[in-house]
Formats: C-alpha cells, structure tokens, sequence
C-alpha cells in the first residue's frame, strides 16, 4: 500500500470526538525550575545539546551502556532496540534521545505523549517515519490509553492495526511499518504501564549530576555561548545547580546577563556569586518560595509538624505545586521530612534560615506522640 493510500485510510479512521485540551496553567517559571520555559529559552537549550555521546558529560555507566548498545547494532547494520530514559527534568534525557540519531545515522521525530490523543494521531506519525528513524516521546508515561495500545504491535511487529467503518461493517486491516526505534522519557517510571515497559529493550536511569559533572557542563556551555568564565565561577554556579545541567545553563545565561549590565562581561567567583544572589538564588540553589517554605516550618510553626494544605495556604502556593515541585528537592537536601503528621524541618534547615531549634524539640527536629 503506498503512503497516499495509509493516509487515506488513516484519515478515515480517526475518531470524531476530541479530548479537551485541558492544559494546565504554568505556574510562573522559576530560575531553577528543571523544565524548560519556552520561546527563546528553548532555542538556546536546543544549542547547548551535546550531539555525540562524546561530548555527553555525566552518566557514565548510562552512557558507557548505551554505547555498547548502539555499536552493537551498528555492527549488525540494524536498528538499534527502543530506548526508555527514565529520570528528573532537565537531566539530559532528549539530548540522548538526539545523540541515538545522530550516532545511527537517522532521521529525528519529536513527540509528546499529551500531545498523542487519538490513535490517529500516533498512526499517521508512524506511517510516515522512514527505516531506521528515531520517534522520540517525551512523556511517555502521559499516552492516552488507545494510543498505548496501539504501540504494542508497531514496537514488536512493526504492525499496525487500523480499524475502519464502525458497527457491523467494520473491518481491520494491518498495515507494515518500517523499522524504527521507539525512544521514550518519562519523570515517573511508575506511571509507565508494565506492558509497555516490557516491550522497551533497554532502560536507562537517569541520576542528579555531580558538581564536578555540572562544572564541565557550565564550562562547554560557556564556550558555546562565548562567555568568559574562570574556574571559581563555573564551580559557583555548578554548586547552586540543584545537580541539574539545564538548570546549570540558566543560571548561567542569567550571570552573563548580570556580568555584561553590572560587570566587564566575564564572570568570575565574586560575580557568579553576587549575579546569583541577586536572582534569589542561594548557596545551596534554593529560591525565595523554598527559603519560604523552610521559615515557615521553622520561624511561624517553630517545627512542630505542618499539614501539606495549611503549608501551601501560608506560602501562597497550590498544595500540588508545593509537593511537586518545591518538597523534592528539600527533602533531598535534608532539609525538611515528611511524618504521618505532617512536614518538619530538619536541623540543616535550621541552620541554613540562621535559627536556634527550640529546646524541647529532639536531635532530629522531629515531634512524636510522647513530647509533642
């Protein structure tokens, strides 16, 4: 069948009724935020990739894997098996999701799984991949029921089964795919249906980077960008990263920013550290809602446990913004811990807002049934 004809029978199948967009409204985007603001931001990210695992910094059991996987099928003049990358925002799992083409040799599709909401959808989107393309998903975790169902024979069969007319004269027909390699990202693995889990041929786990790793990313992002920064600057950016590269390059963009209005435009130790305080970005890259929260639990509820609701109302937050995306990283940090009873501060937060733990509370600035 030619492509003119899967589009038409494609076209014909598609489902009248359409979801509702049902977009949720981005909260005000934060410096350290790990996910991507858009428009400009979003160019410049896409500058910054690493285009070969070469220059891929960080990860490096994750890459020395992944390099064995894509020589392997190098070797065999074969697709190379779909890819499932699994981690926190901003850790680089589209740019490896890029690398893979490049280092194959292939085209490059870029999707997302709330933008695929009708099988439709997905099969025109496979119909019209070539052999041995890369389909990138982001958020894969987020298909739509149909859609992931539809997957299953297109990554193991290189089928697709195409339903048209309704009622009782309706009748399938399953068409050929061309061989391509399935790459989908996901922030919460356990969102991932286990059947297409399975079907993936290698997952990869995605961790926070080192400040180490950061620094050299600072420093190739730099280059890029043609900013002068020495040794100490990198590494103060690097260390209020919140071990996240794309939130490394933002802070960064935004110490060239203050270094060109406030400086000679070359970023140093003293400049990345005043630039960075000047954003309200802290020595352990916490911002003025997280800095909030911690006086909160320690200065107004001298720690004593805070439910997640009467939190967010003391912040001025949204209950779901605070637990995902402000509590991760605190509680990675040590700062805060989450008891049956609510969110207490620990002693590190308390020494990073400057206060003195009430006495009666114990080493861990925790309260429990017998001295609460």
């Amino acid at each position: 069948m030619s492509s003119r004809a899967r589009r038409e029978v494609l076209s014909t199948n598609e489902d009248a009724t359409t979801e509702g967009a049902g977009a949720e409204a981005d909260a005000e985007a934060r410096l350290v935020a790990p996910v991507v603001a858009g428009g400009v931001e979003e160019i410049e990210e896409a500058g910054l990739r690493p285009r070969s695992l070469h220059e891929f910094v960080g990860q490096a059991q994750l890459v020395e894997h992944l390099g064995i996987v894509l020589q392997a099928a190098r070797q065999r003049q074969q697709p190379v098996d779909h890819l499932l990358f699994a981690g926190p925002p901003g850790l680089g799992k589209t740019s490896l999701a890029g690398i893979v083409a490049a280092e194959m040799g292939s085209g490059f599709r870029i999707t997302s799984g709330p933008v695929l909401t009708r099988a439709g959808d997905l099969a025109a989107l496979l119909t019209d991949l070539q052999d041995g393309d890369v389909l990138f998903i982001d958020e894969i975790h987020r298909l739509h029921r149909s859609v992931e169902e539809m997957l299953y024979s297109a990554m193991e069969d290189a089928k697709l089964d195409i339903l048209i007319g309704k009622g009782p004269t309706a009748r399938s027909i399953r068409l050929d795919l061309p061989k391509f390699t399935l790459v989908g990202a996901t922030t919460r693995t356990g969102l991932v249906s286990g059947p297409l889990r399975d079907r993936f041929g290698f997952v990869g786990r995605l961790d926070l980077y080192e400040p180490a790793d950061l620094r050299a990313i600072v420093e190739r992002s730099a280059r890029i960008l043609h900013v002068q920064v020495d040794d100490e600057g990198a590494t103060r950016i690097s260390e209020r990263a919140r071990g996240t590269p794309r939130v490394a390059n933002r802070l960064l963009r935004r110490v060239r920013d203050f270094a060109e209005v406030r400086g000679d435009g070359s970023i140093n130790g003293a400049t990345a550290s005043e630039g960075l305080d000047l954003f309200g970005v802290d020595q352990l890259g916490l911002d003025k809602v997280d800095r909030a929260i911690l006086m909160t639990l320690c200065d107004r509820f001298e720690g004593h446990p805070v439910g997640l609701t009467t939190l967010a109302q003391c912040v001025g937050e949204e209950s779901d913004t605070i637990e995902d995306a402000y509590e991760p990283f605190l509680l990675q940090c040590g700062l805060i811990q989450r008891t049956a009873r609510g969110r207490v501060p620990t002693l590190r937060a308390w020494s990073h807002v400057g206060l003195t733990p009430p006495s009666g509370l114990p080493v861990g600035g925790t309260s429990t049934l017998f001295n609460s």
